[in-house]
């Protein structure tokens, strides 16, 4: 007998029948399958063979001799499918039972108290595994880490606003007004008019527009040069 299965020997499971069993279970088990707990009926008659209950992390596989013990049936039933599990202890051992989503009821009678106390307490533990599954680290992180992400961006474009706003005053190309227009004074900019904010209330993004609009009108010649220039002065001013 394997070694790792050695150790369900230790609640009078009958040898004999853990044997046969695991000597199946190696070509029962799924990928990353491992077994829970075995369960071994101990009936009245010591020449009827006893069936037995596999609890595995995936699956109840329920194993019933036939053939005077020569072959065996096996039943499987998956956590999903279950809707929950009991223990009925009576005289001669206990009853371990449970019923699935379609309204299958199995029950197998003849078990130890204490194995059938054992694979109760592991149904619940994997019921509530399957109901409440545990969030590892790795999701938060993944979480948390677009929002720095995110933040860099805004940051980044930040930035880049500024930087065009500085660029664009520094840049800008000196006009030498028109002799026409030299005996005209700069009209000076009016900071607000009938149901405008004043500029000091208006954000960088907000001024930066402001600005872009009086570069649109001096450029279609709708303002002269100078009201630009003084428009742009008073609205730097405030970046």
């Amino acid at each position: 007998m394997k070694e790792q299965f050695k150790k369900f020997l230790n609640e009078e499971q009958d040898p004999k029948a853990i044997e046969k069993i695991t000597s199946k279970l190696n070509d029962l088990l799924m990928k990353g399958e491992e077994v829970g707990y075995i369960a071994v009926q101990k009936k009245p008659a010591i020449t009827v063979f006893p069936d037995s209950i596999v609890l595995t992390n995936k699956r109840i596989i329920i194993c019933k001799p036939k053939n005077l013990g020569l072959s065996m049936d096996f039943t499987d039933y998956t956590w999903d499918e279950i809707v929950g599990t009991f223990v009925k202890e009576n005289i001669l051992g206990s009853e371990f039972s449970f019923s699935t989503k379609t309204d299958i009821q199995v029950s197998i009678d003849y078990i130890p108290k204490i194995q059938a106390r054992k694979i109760y307490t592991y149904a619940k533990e994997q019921l509530d595994i399957l109901k409440n599954p545990v969030v590892t680290a790795t999701p938060i992180q993944e979480v948390i880490e677009p929002e720095y992400e995110y933040e860099e961006v805004e940051e980044a474009i930040e930035e880049v606003e500024t930087e065009e706003v500085t660029n664009y005053a520094e840049i800008m190309p000196a006009v030498t007004p028109s002799p026409s227009y030299e005996t005209y004074e700069p009209i000076q900019p009016t900071p607000t008019s009938t149901g405008e904010r004043k500029l000091s209330e208006l954000s960088k993004e907000e001024l930066f527009d402001k600005l872009q609009n009086y570069k649109k009108l001096l450029d279609n010649g709708l303002i002269m040069q100078g009201e630009y220039d003084a428009y742009k002065k008073e609205i730097l001013s405030y970046m």
